[in-house]
């Protein structure tokens, strides 16, 4: 009860200094999902390059991604690293799309969350923190993405121990602030942005607006 009652306090006091993050950047539920995809060991910035990449040659639809050569692919997003990889699972998402719905985004967005999610998990180099990705913010399901950052300031404020899974960690915060998509959206922006600017490997405690934590350890 006290460690749930700390993350919401947590939650409180990212919004008050930080505000609204306005979570996922996209023009499209795809534009989003390539998004979640290409950030993978990456700064943003460089993922809006791949971006804009692909959307000057016009090819932000599942059509065209499926008769794009994957090394045509991998040009296009070059600037986001590791791009020969990261074209390879977006061809795999795309099969996965084409071969579970017949190409129909909007039908598998509108998909069970637990069903689409095991099915995700499926898909070759997509992980946990991208398949979560992919339901909170395209398909805007309630479900808290973990991320490095997660792991870390909760780590650092003594909220869960050194070994905790990332489906501990999702448990846990899922069962401390209400089921709200909306809610989940921002608690991991705001987390990503806190530990942006000061929960870093190297801590830049001054400032934060999780100093103050009486529980800190």
């Amino acid at each position: 009860m006290i460690v749930s009652k700390r993350i919401v306090a947590l939650y409180n006091s990212l919004q008050g200094r930080y505000g609204p993050q306005n979570w996922w950047p996209a023009d499209s539920a795809l534009e989003c999902i390539l998004g979640t995809i290409l950030t993978q060991n990456t700064a943003w910035k460089n993922v809006e390059k791949a971006i804009k990449n692909l959307k000057s040659n016009d090819l932000i639809s599942i059509e065209k991604f499926d008769s794009l050569p994957t090394k045509r692919l991998a040009t296009l997003i070059r600037s986001s690293g590791y791009f020969n990889q990261k074209a390879i699972k977006i061809k795999n998402f795309i099969n996965f799309v084409k071969k579970d719905y017949r190409g129909d985004l909007g039908k598998m967005l509108d998909e069970d969350t637990d069903e689409l999610r095991e099915k995700l998990l499926h898909i070759k180099g997509i992980g946990p923190e991208t398949v979560d990705s992919i339901l909170l913010y395209a398909a805007k399901k309630p479900i808290f993405v973990v991320d490095a950052y997660t792991y870390r300031i909760l780590s650092r404020h003594g909220l869960i121990p050194e070994q905790t899974s990332y489906n501990e960690i999702q448990e846990l915060i899922m069962d401390s602030v209400p089921k709200d998509t909306q809610i989940y959206n921002e608690y991991h922006a705001l987390l990503v942005k806190v530990g942006k600017e000061h929960c870093r490997k190297k801590p830049l405690c001054e400032g934060c607006p999780l100093e103050y934590d009486p529980h800190t350890v």
